[in-house]
């Protein structure tokens, strides 16, 4: 399971990448060195940079709002399949017990 990041240490990880760009030559040295500085991942540190460029609408991808509701709606999905699993199973059980030849 991943470590919970303290959501300040992202956000000062961010900004950090954000002011000292354009003193690296591109968005992956800036996030090492910034990673390196705060003890996280260097990965992680680029993929929330370019969340929060998305986010921003400076970059095409999927907001974090969305993100949220996708994952909302297919919990609800999951669980209204398992609802219908459960709904046949019953149906199928009592239909075999009203049947007139099985008595």
């Amino acid at each position: 399971m991943p470590k919970k990041i303290d959501p300040e240490l992202r956000t000062r990880a961010v900004r950090l990448v954000t002011e000292h760009r354009g003193q690296y030559a591109s968005l992956t040295a800036a996030s090492a060195a910034v990673a390196k500085q705060l003890g996280v991942g260097q990965e992680s540190v680029r993929r929330w940079v370019v969340q929060t460029d998305v986010d921003a609408g400076g970059r095409d991808g999927v907001t974090t709002q969305e993100l949220e509701e996708i994952r909302k709606l297919k919990a609800e999905n999951r669980q209204l399949r398992e609802d219908v699993a459960i709904l046949k199973a019953a149906t199928t059980f009592f239909a075999g017990e009203l049947d007139p030849r099985t008595r």
